[in-house]
């Protein structure tokens, strides 16, 4: 696939994920726009999500694991919006680890010069399940594709959810699909080791700020 085109799949054509999607059913999108490398959506994909309001200690911690993630064969995907979603692309861009941005609106005709880089590279793959009218993010679109990020990827990285959040919404919905489902090992996420979330990293190492 040409990493300068934008590409559409729908369902039934050879490139839709259709065995990862299997667990929206219904409400899996009947297209997806792409642009970039699409081989990296057969590697293992982590999904990374985080609520808008974080703790600080959450932040510091996603900063040192996404160091991490930048030099490993992992790819993370996100729609990379809210504070530490964005702090980790911003990382994450500077490879080499391929990475997977979904915005909650159509794809950019135009990106900032660093993704562009990437996407050059082929690093960097773009998937949208918006139409070109759809420009801007609302409440609404990111809450469709953060449950399009979550359905794709293998397991899924919740850095914090804010009480009452949509982020907390999808976490139900990830333990009703028996995805594994992780979250750090800080004191604001108690709720949701309470449910039955487990603690990042699955090897459970040491260094992970608890601010």
């Amino acid at each position: 696939m040409s990493v300068a085109t934008t590409h559409t799949w729908t369902v039934g054509s050879p490139a839709y994920p259709q065995s990862r999607l299997h667990c929206l059913d219904t409400e899996a999108p009947a297209e997806i726009h792409a642009r970039g490398n699409d081989s990296i959506l057969r590697q293992n994909m982590l999904a990374l999500l985080c609520s808008a309001k974080a703790p600080a200690g959450i932040l510091l911690a996603v900063h040192d694991l996404a160091q991490q993630w930048r030099h490993g064969s992992q790819v993370i995907i996100s729609g990379f919006h809210s504070p530490v979603e964005q702090e980790a692309f911003e990382i994450l861009l500077r490879g080499p680890a391929p990475v997977v941005y979904c915005p909650a609106r159509s794809i950019p005709k135009r990106l900032r010069t660093t993704w562009q880089e990437a996407l050059d590279a082929g690093r960097l793959t773009i998937l949208s399940v918006f139409a070109d009218n759809v420009r801007r993010p609302t409440k609404e679109t990111a809450i469709t594709r953060n449950r399009f990020i979550a359905a794709l990827a293998d397991a899924v990285f919740v850095a914090y959810a804010h009480p009452g959040s949509s982020t907390g919404q999808l976490v139900n919905q990830v333990l009703a699909w028996n995805k594994p489902i992780y979250t750090l090992p800080h004191s604001s996420n108690g709720r949701l080791h309470a449910l039955g979330v487990k603690p990042w990293p699955p090897d459970h190492e040491a260094g992970i700020r608890n601010g």
